[in-house]
């Protein structure tokens, strides 16, 4: 368990007609993501679909990022690879929401 960090939560709402192959891709370069030096932790994939009324199953993908610290997140936006996951993806998707929190 995390005692103390900063938790990155990114969800993509991709394009309709985002085929099989452009989410592979999508999904390496999701994976690429935590290779970045001051990423601790990377979870990423498509909604689990859960039927509850209170759950937004609406997004293509979620990508949760875990850092020891709020300099070390913002290391990871300025990152060279990171600039280079959006060049390379960011036509695949329509919208993009993030939601950052401090564990305590």
């Amino acid at each position: 368990m995390i005692s103390a960090g900063f938790v990155h939560t990114v969800y993509f709402w991709l394009k309709e007609g985002t085929t099989e192959a452009d989410k592979a891709e999508f999904e390496k370069g999701l994976a690429g993501l935590g290779e970045i030096d001051t990423v601790q932790t990377i979870f990423f994939g498509p909604p689990a679909q859960t039927p509850r009324d209170v759950v937004d199953n609406s997004y293509g993908y979620g990508l949760t990022l875990l850092f020891k610290n709020r300099a070390d997140q913002d290391s990871y936006q300025v990152n060279p690879d990171h600039d280079k996951f959006i060049e390379a993806h960011s036509h695949l998707w329509e919208r993009v929401q993030v939601y950052d929190y401090l564990v305590k």
